[in-house]
């Protein structure tokens, strides 16, 4: 399997994303730059966290018209898989792979902790390692990751259990205290109807390593290579 990690100016997690799939997960790796249109035959295209250009206007507004993001968004609607982490969730609103939009944080802070997240879906590529119900420990680092639908949306995504991810104690309760951003309904995570687009704002790629104080975040990387691996055997 080949992993596709794009790069914006301002881009600051692709390095730590291409370590994790070369050095950690031993799979295939290309740097896609954001003026390139050419996916290089990659079978999952992750979209890291970071400030593209700066955040101008708003959080993920001007990536979106990238090069790259007409060959993403293309590459999407035929079945791709594509993974957007924090700036790259931000991303993949405003190219309208998914809906809803990311805000300031409802503290007014920008927040850098590790969270705990409840599992919603274990039918999808992203989330094959996982269960159900299982709580995982992903740390954050946002200042604008406070998820935000209106209310039709917000249905739609709950009654399509499109949610994949939300902020929990660590013994897997939905409640407001567990919250660190204000976030809808406690979504860390979500997935597009057809499954193959997830975004997310906790970080699973700063805890892939026992070094770094968890592991977890390798147990969503791996299920991409092994659900992927299944498929095309």
């Amino acid at each position: 399997m080949k992993f596709g990690v794009v790069v914006f100016p301002g881009t600051w997690s692709d390095r730590d994303c291409g370590r994790v799939v070369t050095e950690v997960l031993g799979a295939e790796l290309e740097y896609l730059w954001h003026q390139e249109k050419d996916l290089k035959d990659c079978d999952c295209i992750i979209l890291p966290g970071g400030f593209s250009y700066g955040d101008h206007l708003r959080c993920g507004a001007i990536a979106r018209f990238s090069p790259v993001m007409d060959s993403v968004v293309r590459f999407a609607a035929h079945g791709g898989l594509v993974w957007g982490i924090c700036n790259g969730f931000q991303v993949l609103c405003e190219t309208g792979l998914l809906p809803g939009a990311l805000i300031r944080n409802d503290v007014c802070e920008f927040r850098c902790q590790w969270t705990h997240l409840v599992v919603e879906r274990d039918d999808i590529l992203f989330t094959s390692t996982l269960r159900r119900g299982e709580v995982i420990k992903i740390p954050i680092s946002h200042g604008e990751g406070n998820y935000f639908a209106d209310a039709a949306t917000l249905s739609r995504l709950e009654q399509n259990n499109q949610v994949v991810f939300r902020y929990a104690q660590p013994d897997g309760h939905v409640v407001p205290a567990a919250n660190p951003n204000g976030s809808i309904h406690n979504i860390a995570g979500i997935v597009n109807r057809e499954g193959n687009v997830l975004g997310m704002m906790p970080h699973p790629e700063r805890c892939a390593e026992p070094e770094l104080g968890g592991t977890d975040g390798l147990r969503l990387f791996k299920s991409v290579l092994e659900a992927f691996a299944e498929l095309v055997v």
